[in-house]
């Protein structure tokens, strides 16, 4: 029997690649908006723009994790059906959502001991929580086990591969990034930084360039090096509303790469407010991090 696959919209899939999927859900996350409170959940990309013009105009945006009800009631939910459970969340190294899946299957499996739920901390974020998901689904469809599945994410994330930029280091600043004396002298000098997700999967500083086109370029030369040389090899591509750079980078790798597939979609408003307007980011297969 298929398991159900449960993640949270850290993940940054499309609601058009989720409604293709068989047994996925996609949790919805909160966030706050000059104050006014929302849920971030699928087909928000849609709309999109309108955040990202907000956050340019000087929106401040705020963001939660999953609270432990919301766990704990998808679960019981699916659980009183007959179905087992995976559960895929956003890194724990940026995130609280783990620690309350964790909580809600702990209470759960005191009503129900037998309980057929595993949480895997992905350490993933965005669309590399997104290709995470995207390969245990591929997993599933060859017919491997709720436990094969997740033993393949634990013994895999660390090979899920992140790099990014951004376009303002006043929201790097903000969320404790950089410093704010960086942030001022980085604008002035056009010094853009390059990070990628860590072992423990948390955002980290791996470079700084000057000008946005030197750090597309070094991003996706960074994919060029260390991904895995497979025929189809699957590369995700997110951006904040930069879509046309975003088409850029795929375009370089898939002349760099022939037959490398590529996928592309917004950054959600959980990642977004985070990153800000004209974050790029690209996730691959490695050996590892």
């Amino acid at each position: 029997m298929a398991f159900w696959i449960v993640t949270d919209i850290g993940c940054d899939l499309p609601l058009t690649y989720i409604e293709k999927q068989e047994k996925l859900t996609v949790l919805p996350m909160p966030y706050q908006l000059d104050g006014v409170p929302g849920l971030n959940k699928p087909g928000d990309e849609e709309t999109s723009k309108e955040f990202y013009d907000k956050l340019r105009q000087g929106s401040v945006s705020t963001t939660s994790q999953v609270n432990v009800d919301t766990y704990f009631t998808t679960f019981k939910e699916l659980l009183t059906k007959g179905e087992e459970v995976l559960c895929l969340t956003l890194s724990g190294g940026i995130s609280g959502s783990v620690r309350s899946a964790f909580t809600a299957l702990e209470m759960l499996r005191e009503e129900m001991p037998n309980a057929k739920v595993r949480v895997v901390d992905t350490l993933c974020a965005s669309l590399g929580q997104g290709l995470m998901v995207d390969c245990v689904i591929q997993q599933r469809a060859q017919g491997k086990s709720l436990e094969e599945c997740a033993k393949w994410a634990e013994d895999n994330r660390q090979k899920i591969i992140h790099w990014f930029t951004v376009d303002d280091l006043n929201f790097l600043f903000r969320g404790g990034r950089v410093s704010r004396t960086s942030a001022v002298m980085g604008s002035m000098l056009r010094i853009k930084p390059v990070m990628h997700v860590n072992e423990e999967g948390k955002l980290v500083l791996k470079e700084k360039v000057q000008g946005r086109k030197k750090a597309l370029k070094t991003m996706a030369d960074k994919m060029l090096e260390f991904a895995v040389p497979k025929e189809g090899q699957k590369v995700f591509i997110s951006h904040g509303d930069c879509e046309d750079e975003a088409e850029y980078v795929a375009n370089f790798v898939k002349e760099s790469r022939p037959g490398t597939q590529v996928f592309i979609s917004p950054v959600g408003r959980l990642i977004g407010s985070h990153s800000g307007p004209g974050t790029m980011a690209i996730f691959f297969l490695g050996e590892q991090r």
